[in-house]
């Protein structure tokens, strides 16, 4: 099935060129064609605005057309067809269109007919996407504040597949530098600790010291399998034990919400490969690299503050201001390590050098900056940027009570992304972390995620698809069944839903082009609005109904079910049949 935008877009564009041809409107470009769902039930199902842009352009005023006038010519030249069951111009130069009744029955079958691959739309076909999401580095279990980054990027990758990309998720992790040398030196402290030797633990002030009560675990695990063998060993051994020990729990994390990866990137295969310092090369051989102990550009940074690179000897630079950035960036500094910034520019060349026609990084609000500088240095390569698209995730707020929760697990409160999804459910974690726009800042209110009732949304969507389920049950108990069913017997109510239903092509369409999974959360949350009050007044077992009503209505219910199982399943939820 096409999204219906796209259907009125075609026989719109139809219109506009039996028009032209006809001699009544004057040839001009083609434009856009856009295609509404209006405000007001009275103006139909969709309009179109597209006789208003027509009457602003110069070839229009030349021939004296206005809007309205324009709008019933092109009423006059659409073709026919099935969908529609009513086209009118609207003043000021609209076109209004209501979708044929006998059509929208028939949707019913088409809706079952396509099942779990409804709206599988072909905007990416024949395209490779790569969605980059989560890339926490391993020193710690998944903590709040990336978990919303994490249903983002999941659900974007869903939306895109549901758009016909071909999609990877991959998880970009950073086990290379300081922090992580600094994991190792803290695993070694709680293996020692654990076989009882005698040293030191750093107190809460020493940054570079996880005090994580995870690691404490990892050193008696380490002890009981190595003994004292380990006693003499540096930093290296433990950081290795530590990083994968970390990974695992991080991945067992992500399973629980439903994320998989199919990519794990290793930062520290780009300094083994080379291709660090390549992209360093290859920065230079352009010209955008000098040496200095301070930057080029150091008496006129728009911030006024001075870089914290300069004094501190001589260091690597790029020359990122002529490409728009605020000041020039460090790739090396005078000790000869990389900045972040060098290895991110890599990562970037090695991606756009897989062949992905699209790149979709998920990064936090911390980030934003970075992600620019990492877009000038692929500028400055002369590689293709308009391939990559960087979402902000903005901060997550816990709140219960009313009041707002200061993350600690010591004082019981939520930490990590396990205590949420133990506190609530993994469908209500999904939902609530996708249910507004990624660049707005968000409240998970617990108490609201914990109440089984219509005030929870993720119980409300839910409680769609149950309904539906337990009608066919109780169907099963009397040996009714919709097999045969005339779908023609539906009333206004039926309807009422299926012309909601039939706006999840266009959702999806919007969402995946648009890169905002939080409207297939908007969505739902409506689609379920329009069903339960049809499900009260729309009986499908009631005992005063004709058997073919009874079918007609049970077909109806079958479709719907369908349709909140896709749409459930495009947020990575799950469609429970009770509840």
């Amino acid at each position: 099935m096409k999204p219906l935008s796209q259907l009125h877009a075609h026989l719109v564009e139809q219109a506009v060129q039996s028009a032209q041809t006809a001699g009544e409107l004057p040839a001009f470009a083609p434009l856009p064609i856009e295609i509404r769902p209006p405000k007001k039930a009275e103006q139909g199902d969709y309009y179109c605005p597209v006789a208003m842009q027509i009457a602003a352009l110069p070839e229009s005023k030349t021939a004296k057309l206005n809007p309205f006038d324009i709008a019933q010519t092109l009423v006059r030249h659409l073709p026919a067809a099935d969908f529609v069951g009513q086209a009118e111009a609207a003043r000021p130069g609209f076109i209004n269109f209501r979708l044929s009744e006998s059509w929208l029955k028939q949707q019913v079958e088409a809706v079952i007919n396509e099942g779990e691959a409804l709206f599988q739309l072909d905007i990416g076909a024949g395209k490779r996407a790569q969605v980059e999401f989560v890339s926490a580095n391993p020193t710690g279990p998944l903590h709040v504040g990336r978990s919303r980054g994490a249903m983002v990027g999941d659900t974007i990758a869903r939306l895109l597949q549901a758009a016909g990309y071909q999609v990877e998720r991959e998880y970009y992790f950073n086990n290379a530098g300081v922090q992580m040398v600094n994991l190792g030196n803290s695993l070694r402290l709680r293996y020692l600790q654990a076989l009882g030797k005698p040293v030191e633990i750093p107190g809460a002030e020493d940054k570079t010291f996880y005090h994580g009560d995870y690691l404490k675990v990892f050193g008696r695990d380490l002890a009981a399998e190595h003994g004292a063998a380990l006693v003499d060993a540096d930093w290296k051994p433990f950081k290795e034990y530590a990083e994968k020990r970390m990974f695992d729990v991080i991945k067992a994390t992500l399973a629980r919400v439903n994320i998989r990866h199919d990519i794990f990137f290793n930062e520290n295969s780009l300094y083994e490969s080379g291709a660090v310092w390549e992209t360093l090369k290859g920065l230079e051989a352009k010209g955008h690299v000098y040496r200095s102990t301070e930057s080029e550009n150091a008496g006129s940074v728009k911030s006024g503050e001075p870089d914290e690179y300069t004094g501190k000897g001589v260091a690597t630079w790029f020359r990122s201001a002529p490409f728009g950035d605020d000041k020039d960036r460090v790739l090396v500094k005078s000790d000869g390590n990389p900045t972040y910034t060098l290895p991110d520019i890599a990562y970037h060349v090695n991606k756009l050098g897989r062949g992905f026609d699209l790149l979709v990084n998920i990064l936090g609000a911390d980030h934003g900056t970075q992600y620019k500088v990492v877009q000038y240095g692929i500028e400055a390569l002369e590689l293709d940027v308009s391939r990559i698209k960087v979402i902000i995730i903005q901060l997550v707020k816990m709140i219960r009570g009313g009041q707002e929760l200061k993350m600690s697990t010591r004082a019981g409160n939520i930490d990590t992304l396990d205590d949420l999804i133990d506190q609530t459910s993994p469908d209500v974690v999904r939902y609530i972390l996708l249910a507004r726009s990624a660049d707005s800042h968000l409240n998970f209110d617990l108490d609201l995620a914990v109440k089984q009732s219509n005030d929870n949304p993720v119980y409300y969507i839910q409680n769609a698809h149950v309904r539906c389920a337990g009608i066919f049950r109780e169907a099963e108990l009397r040996g009714v069944t919709d097999t045969g069913a005339d779908v023609n017997l539906l009333g206004e109510s039926e309807l009422r839903f299926m012309r909601k239903a039939l706006e999840l092509g266009d959702v999806i369409q919007t969402a995946a082009t648009e890169l905002e999974p939080h409207r297939i959360a908007f969505y739902a949350h409506e689609l379920a609005g329009v069903f339960h009050p049809i499900y009260d007044e729309v009986r499908a077992l009631h005992t005063d109904l004709t058997p073919n009503v009874q079918q007609a209505r049970l077909r109806f219910y079958r479709a719907a079910q369908v349709v909140f199982k896709r749409v459930l399943s495009l947020m990575g939820m799950t469609a429970p049949e009770r509840m």
